[in-house]
């Protein structure tokens, strides 16, 4: 019986390691369907709009296998679409050290540095991605996105139609395709797009999905119009300003009225805008609607509501054709009927001179001609105009590493520092006591912090102790494209006179050498106009 034993042993044992090898098997086939079904989760999370729920779904993979690069570049993207900038390109960064050749990485971490305004790296990213794969769709509408900002119009809607080709699944390229053709004027191209981002787009953010569809009607009415902003009259203007809480005001008419309106020059709106007082006294009717538009102030939400002048007159200038906005002015202190935008100022050489009390506006054989040998005076800005057309510049705080994208707003009575900038370099120190009040587009902000900047510097050219108010920046920056991290205000711009060279996509500034104009802001609460 002994003997029967040892042999009887071995073959349970060999069973034994068998049926654990076996069971070791079975369950890693297990594993991997369960994971291939939490990514295929994750993936359908990212389609349906619930970022967040993706986001933890990878994290969930990522924390399971450190090593799974897919789930590691898909929760990247992700955060990317919660614009958590600096945790997508961690991410990225991280699948990049062990896969240096991976397209998607380097795409991502492209992404990832434009929206968080580094433009030359996000450049070199776009590129070493398209070196691997040469149809890359993220590092095409990238690159695409780079010549959009820079005013390379051209380029932008070529790359984006391209990109739109490649990825038809992907809203975000048809989204920003509509945004291109809207700007190069091609506003049936522009609906097309957006109707085509409402077909692929997740249906569970309701409030974007109504203003595109309010913006599509808009667009189409803009289609069956010829000549937008068609300017006419001299080609040298000049009107008198007055500067009324930091902010340059010029009477205009509008529709051929004879009665004068008060708008202010405003180079933080892309459009010209109207109050609803102004636009019933004008008799002035919507010609689209749809949506709301989140701003700074009151419940920071207001209604679109698109309207269109047969014509503006400024001084003797004439445009003819002008796209608006009409909405409710919440600043009751001072009156203003509206805003001119850069829709309208594009078409000149426009120069602001806040001490002569004048603005000029030249076209045609009016503008002199550029010699770089001997350039104007002053500090010339280089400007990129974001996604909701505002124009904005880098410049450099004290006690900030590096440079900052601001908005340049002549429509503000005083520089603004984001919340999200304040915090993460720790300016803390810059803050001084007691919390004011601000009327934004959507209504009146209270206990809004101060600080005392201890320098900005514009260019070659610096100010000293500049009041600032620390303002959530976010709802201008869903639609900016790259983060904006503040504003320079009226309080900063009143010391130069200021020209917008959209031809050069430059902003100039000459420091004044007459005394600084009065400042009449004391007692009154500061205003923000910044919107699309």
């Amino acid at each position: 019986m002994n003997k029967l034993t040892r042999p009887v042993v071995g073959v349970m044992a060999a069973f034994a390691v068998s049926a654990a090898l076996c069971f070791a098997c079975v369950t890693a086939v297990a594993a991997a369907a369960g994971d291939k079904k939490a990514r295929s989760q994750a993936e359908r999370a990212v389609r349906e709009g619930d970022f967040e729920g993706a986001e933890r779904m990878y994290r969930a993979l990522v924390a399971k296998d450190p090593r799974d690069t897919a789930a590691r570049l898909g929760l990247s993207l992700a955060l990317l679409k919660q614009r958590k900038n600096q945790d997508a390109y961690d991410q990225a960064a991280r699948v990049v050290s062990v896969e240096p050749l991976s397209a998607r990485a380097h795409s991502l971490l492209g992404a990832a540095m434009l929206g968080a305004g580094d433009f030359r790296l996000s450049v070199e990213e776009f590129r070493t991605a398209l070196s691997f794969k040469d149809d890359d769709a993220m590092a095409i509408a990238g690159l695409a996105m780079v010549d959009f900002y820079e005013n390379r119009l051209g380029a932008s809607l070529a790359g984006l139609r391209r990109a739109a080709f490649l990825d038809a699944q992907e809203p975000d390229y048809h989204f920003n395709l509509g945004q291109v053709a809207a700007r190069f004027e091609r506003y049936a191209e522009a609906a097309s797009a957006y109707e085509q981002f409402l077909r692929v787009a997740p249906r569970t953010d309701t409030d974007r999905r109504e203003r595109i569809r309010g913006l599509i009607a808009f667009l189409r009415y803009l289609g069956t119009q010829r000549d937008l902003n068609s300017v006419g009259g001299p080609s040298r203007n000049v009107i008198a300003v007055e500067v009324v809480n930091n902010r340059p005001m010029i009477s205009v008419r509008v529709n051929g009225s004879r009665e004068e309106l008060r708008f202010v020059i405003d180079s933080g709106a892309g459009m010209c805008v109207i109050s609803t007082r102004a636009a019933e006294r004008m008799n002035l009717k919507p010609v689209a609607r749809g949506g709301v538009a989140r701003a700074v102030g009151g419940e920071g939400r207001f209604e679109i509501v698109y309207g269109f002048l047969q014509s503006l007159h400024i001084g003797e200038a004439k445009i003819d054709r002008v796209p608006i906005y009409i909405r409710q002015f919440f600043n009751d202190q001072e009156q203003v009927d509206g805003y001119i935008g850069l829709s309208v100022l594009s078409k000149y050489l426009a120069t602001i001179d806040y001490a002569g009390r004048k603005v000029t506006l030249l076209r045609g054989d009016a503008r002199p001609p550029y010699d770089p040998t001997t350039p104007p005076p002053g500090v010339e800005i280089p400007i990129r105009t974001t996604s909701s057309g505002f124009w904005s510049g880098e410049f450099r705080l004290d006690g900030v590493s590096k440079p900052v994208n601001f908005i340049v707003d002549t429509g503000a009575t005083v520089t603004v520092v984001s919340q999200a900038l304040a915090a993460r370099e720790d300016m803390a120190r810059f803050e001084r006591g007691g919390l004011i009040r601000v009327y934004g587009a959507a209504g009146l902000a209270d206990n809004i912090k101060t600080m005392m900047l201890p320098r900005v510097e514009l260019g070659t050219h610096a100010r000293r102790n500049v009041y600032a108010a620390v303002l959530d920046m976010d709802s201008i920056n869903e639609t900016a494209g790259f983060e904006q991290t503040g504003i320079i205000g009226g309080n900063i711009l009143r010391h130069f006179r200021l020209t917008f060279d959209f031809e050069r996509a430059i902003i100039r500034l000459e420091p004044l050498s007459k005394p600084d104009p009065e400042d009449d802001t004391k007692g009154k609460a500061p205003v923000v106009t910044s919107q699309g």
